[in-house]
């Protein structure tokens, strides 16, 4: 008898659960739809930006974010979707915002006075 597609898609939580981490990975290594990513793919896979990491830490939308920091929204955006990176002077003014992030946002609004 055929399953409907939607009991396909489902998963069985509960006997997950109960694998250990060893029956889980073999599982995962035996599965041949999805198979686990090679160590060279793994290094060559695209990176998050840690743009999205920091804005996410401090809880800001992608336009709260910009807004605060005075970082053109398109620009934000495409740093986060892999579209482009940023460039050194960026990368710099990140690590300071991951660092103090209160103190960055003060710095720019007496800066704008």
């Amino acid at each position: 008898m055929k399953m409907p597609d939607n009991k396909k898609q489902q998963s069985n939580w509960a006997r997950f659960d109960a694998m250990s981490d060893d029956e889980a990975e073999a599982n995962a290594l035996g599965d041949p739809d999805n198979p686990p990513m090679t160590g060279e793919q793994i290094r060559s896979a695209p990176r998050m930006p840690q743009v999205k990491v920091i804005r996410r830490a401090l809880g800001l939308t992608q336009e709260e974010f910009s807004g605060r920091y005075q970082i053109p929204l398109g620009t934000l955006r495409d740093w986060e979707q892999g579209r482009s990176e940023p460039d050194q002077p960026a990368k710099a003014y990140l690590k300071v915002i991951a660092v103090d992030p209160q103190g960055t946002a003060e710095a720019l609004i007496k800066g704008a006075a």
